[in-house]
């Protein structure tokens, strides 16, 4: 496949452009700062996605607004009495160092988080990672099948991984979603939203009208979802 990438300047905005053999214009805006990368059909000229750019200046701007007021958690150290989120709640971690495998513990108000003595903090997170994203792989199929059968769908598999740009994606072809290991933190229906996000788009590829009709068929609230999702502190990341 031949790709060609470019940038557009539109006053104080460096646009990436990437032209290739694609059906539609995909415009993104990216966090922490709001850098923005529009997919093209290489067939589509650069004056023709400059004009298409122009008439999304306010929806740029508002987006890049949004992403840079954006809460960010603080950098977690993975020690004893450090606050972290599961589910939509707040839990205090609470290290145990044992001689056996780690192993994660959900209590009342706390995460026990058992390791070897010495264990790093980047070792502790990825056991900690790695729990939630158990959690999510045991929640995610029960909302899968309930959608399934609304929308007369079926998804052939999902997965979790770590996103930076969004909370899920879906593959149209390979009736495949991926999560984001995020939405862990974040109340259940929030995560609810996303799948059923991510799985409309079997019907509608696009955020279309045709979109928005089937999320208020299906889930009447996506939208407060998903404002209320936006607005929650976003996980710290390395963005360099």
């Amino acid at each position: 496949m031949t790709i060609e990438t470019v940038t557009i300047k539109l006053g104080e905005l460096d646009i990436e452009v990437i032209r290739k053999k694609i059906k539609n214009v995909h415009l993104s805006v990216y966090p922490p700062y709001g850098s923005i990368r529009v997919s093209a059909p290489d067939t589509m000229s650069l004056e023709t996605i400059r004009v298409f750019l122009v008439s999304k200046l306010g929806w740029i701007r508002k987006q890049q607004k949004k992403l840079r007021a954006q809460e960010r958690e603080s950098v977690r150290d993975y020690v004893d009495r450090e606050s972290h989120f599961y589910n939509g709640n707040r839990y205090l971690l609470k290290v145990i160092e044992h001689d056996a495998p780690a192993k994660v513990e959900l209590k009342s108000q706390t995460i026990e988080l058992y390791v070897r003595p010495g264990t790093s903090k980047e070792k502790r997170q990825i056991i900690v990672n790695e729990w939630n994203r158990k959690q999510l792989k045991k929640s995610i199929p029960t909302i899968i099948r309930k959608y399934e059968k609304l929308m007369d769908i079926e998804i052939h598999d999902f997965g979790v991984k770590k996103m930076k740009t969004k909370w899920g994606t879906c593959n149209v072809d390979a009736k495949r979603i991926w999560l984001n290991l995020e939405l862990a933190k974040k109340p259940g229906e929030y995560l609810e939203y996303v799948v059923v996000h991510e799985m409309v788009h079997l019907l509608e590829p696009t955020h279309n009208n045709r979109f928005i009709t089937l999320m208020d068929q299906f889930m009447p609230k996506w939208k407060f979802f998903r404002d209320e999702l936006n607005r929650l502190p976003v996980g710290h990341e390395d963005w360099s």
